[in-house]
């Protein structure tokens, strides 16, 4: 028996919903383990700028695709909690650059290994081959949707 399009599509929406819920509420738990009050969006900065910084406020605004002043915000809180630090820009003294603190990187660190090794136990009867092929899927589902998020 072959399954019609348009339910394998309302299949597939119902699966990426779940998946959608459960991240938003897992970023919330690993936002609080990195500080107490960490809020979850600024969580996905500080990954991003563990991954890819320093950089300007200015480049995370249009990676996230999020408005200067939001950005602004979200980076002092970073900086409020001692995870990110701001420094003059080299190349530019009007400007300054972010950059994960030694504190931010420790604590993100740690909250990555507990991450990895939750995936690894939940994950435990899949061979690596099935988790690459698994995330070969979803990579692919993602560029088929136009997402441009590799840097997540």
């Amino acid at each position: 028996m072959t399954t019609a399009r348009p339910d394998a599509l309302r299949e597939l929406e119902r699966e990426v919903g779940v998946l959608i819920r459960r991240v938003r509420r897992v970023i919330g738990e690993r936002a609080r383990l990195v500080h107490p009050d960490l809020q979850s969006s600024s969580y996905l900065m500080l990954g991003y700028v563990v991954d890819h910084g320093p950089l300007r406020a200015s480049a995370m605004s249009t990676i996230f695709d999020v408005d200067k002043g939001a950005i602004s915000r979200q980076v002092q809180h970073l900086v409020d909690l001692g995870l990110v630090d701001r420094t003059p820009d080299p190349d530019d003294g009007r400007a300054t650059l972010i950059s994960v603190s030694d504190e931010g990187a420790r604590r993100f660190r740690d909250v990555t290994e507990h991450r990895r090794k939750w995936f690894d136990e939940r994950l435990g009867d899949w061979t690596a081959d099935e988790i690459l092929a698994f995330a070969g899927t979803m990579h692919r589902y993602n560029q088929a949707l136009g997402a441009d998020e590799s840097w997540a």
